[in-house]
């Protein structure tokens, strides 16, 4: 795909869009570059209509995200404007994630330190490893967290784990991490790539106007009541029963064989 770049690939498997974070020799670590090289990858995917779900993993095997690029701090949030820069770039890449239009699967194997559950926390399914480990190391560091990031956190996991999670800055493993709620499956290391990528396929295979009006419900109900866009959510509803796609799926049903959803 034109978007992709050495460091962050993208790949398209039938309905499935790949992003790749390859950065294994620093575990993953997020440069400036593959920030600002998110939501390039995203738009296109959210402008494939043949893509129905998209997966982030990184490469190499031992690491998701282990975070940002700490080696780029001097020189990329050395002074208050530098930071401003790389928080926006940053937060774009956050925003790319949280807001796509199709559901978000993080394949998670290995470290998901720092920025990489917060990447993790962005998506809206998490699979990970029986080798992985958690944490969020800001304590360590002595960087401040912004509240988005601190909510989607909380809202997964609930208040108590989210200030746990932050206050000891220690690392969780797997088991923990689904006892929390912070992953969605634990699978062995040998099977989590096919496991993700079955699931992908299943969740593809499902009505995409179904899936579009959960996931826009899901978000609305994320934010203060007063500022959900009930009406919108409705229109999502309404037209799922007015469209081809809900009479495929009646007709399938009677007939007993497999819909075939086009999203229309």
């Amino acid at each position: 795909m034109r978007t992709s770049t050495e460091r962050m690939i993208a790949r398209k498997d039938g309905a499935v869009g790949w992003m790749l974070f390859n950065n294994p020799a620093r575990h993953n670590a997020v440069s400036f570059d593959m920030w600002k090289a998110v939501p390039e990858i995203l738009d296109e995917f959210a402008k494939d209509d043949a893509i129905r779900v998209v997966v982030l993993a990184g490469a190499g095997g031992k690491a998701f995200i282990s975070g940002a690029d700490i080696s780029e701090f001097e020189q990329k949030r050395g002074s208050a404007e530098a930071i401003l820069e790389y928080n926006a770039v940053g937060d774009r890449a956050h925003g790319a994630i949280y807001e796509h239009k199709k559901p978000t699967i993080a394949m998670i194997q290995g470290y998901c330190i720092g920025g990489g559950l917060g990447v993790a926390l962005c998506c809206d399914l998490r699979i990970a490893s029986d080798n992985s480990r958690f944490a969020v190391p800001a304590a360590k560091l002595g960087l401040g967290y912004g509240f988005s990031g601190i909510k989607r956190l909380a809202d997964l996991v609930g208040p108590s784990f989210a200030k746990e999670i932050f206050y000891t800055a220690r690392q969780f493993d797997a088991t923990e991490a689904l006892q929390m709620g912070l992953v969605n499956r634990v699978r062995a290391i040998a099977e989590l790539e096919s496991y993700v990528a079955d699931y992908a396929a299943r969740i593809a295979e499902n009505a995409p106007l179904t899936i579009a009006a959960v996931k826009l419900a899901a978000s609305e109900w994320a934010k203060d009541p007063n500022k959900r866009d009930l009406p919108a959510v409705q229109a999502a509803v309404d037209a799922c029963f007015a469209s081809e796609d809900y009479k495929e799926g009646r007709t399938a049903f009677m007939q007993k064989r497999k819909p075939a959803f086009k999203g229309r």
